[in-house]
């Protein structure tokens, strides 16, 4: 069974539309396009997240696709991340398309989570969802998410498309890797944890060490 590997550029509040450019999705009136512009160093590896798509399969939502469609195949051919979206085989989530026009892409037909259950029981490299908001939402309230690469930029953006939505199944998630680039974007690896264990600090006897913390922090705020 193949892994289904999410990658994402969000908000501090948890914003996904429109990273790139202030035209790449201006839905719903949104105006804050670019938002991750300045906040580039050279130490940020998108290969390392799948940005690129190199060495896994594509799958993508129709917006996603289109946007990548209208410019990918189109930039140079010495450009390595243009080279190897282009290279990639890539399976598109869409009700609307017909046809597809960028290389080596194939429409998901029926329903999507079927759809994406038999892509991951195929042979052959991971598969790998990059942007397409409510392609991840649909997918994650099925269980079908194996591991979210999660780039937190330092900026609130107020509204917009998010990557977790009100549809989202409640899950707890185990941090695998973390590191911050030296202009505040948080790089994060998840993967599923099971389910959320909830429990109350109220029904815990703190220890004598903890009493006198919270007696010693009580006295330097007053």
């Amino acid at each position: 069974m193949r892994r289904l590997i999410v990658s994402a550029f969000t908000s501090l509040d948890g914003i996904m539309q429109a990273p790139g450019g202030p035209e790449e999705d201006p839905t719903g009136g949104f105006t804050l396009g670019g938002w991750t512009f300045n906040y580039w160093d050279d130490a940020m590896d998108i290969s390392a997240s799948g940005f690129d798509g190199k060495d896994r399969e594509l799958v993508l939502g129709r917006r996603t696709y289109e946007i990548f469609e209208a410019y990918w195949p189109y930039q140079p051919d010495d450009d390595p991340v243009a080279s190897t979206l282009n290279a990639a085989k890539k399976h598109v989530a869409s009700r609307t398309l017909t046809m597809l026009h960028w290389n080596n892409s194939t429409l998901l037909h029926g329903d999507v989570v079927s759809a994406v259950i038999a892509l991951k029981a195929q042979p052959g490299p991971d598969l790998q969802i990059i942007g397409s908001g409510n392609l991840i939402q649909t997918l994650q309230a099925a269980s079908l998410i194996d591991e979210y690469n999660v780039w937190t930029f330092p900026v609130v953006l107020g509204q917009g498309k998010r990557l977790f939505g009100e549809t989202a199944k409640p899950s707890a998630l185990r941090l695998v890797r973390s590191q911050a680039s030296t202009t505040g974007v948080v790089v994060s690896i998840y993967v599923p944890d099971g389910d959320i264990r909830p429990g109350s600090f109220a029904s815990v006897e703190p220890s004598e060490k903890e009493l006198a913390r919270r007696k010693k922090m009580a006295s330097e705020m007053w």
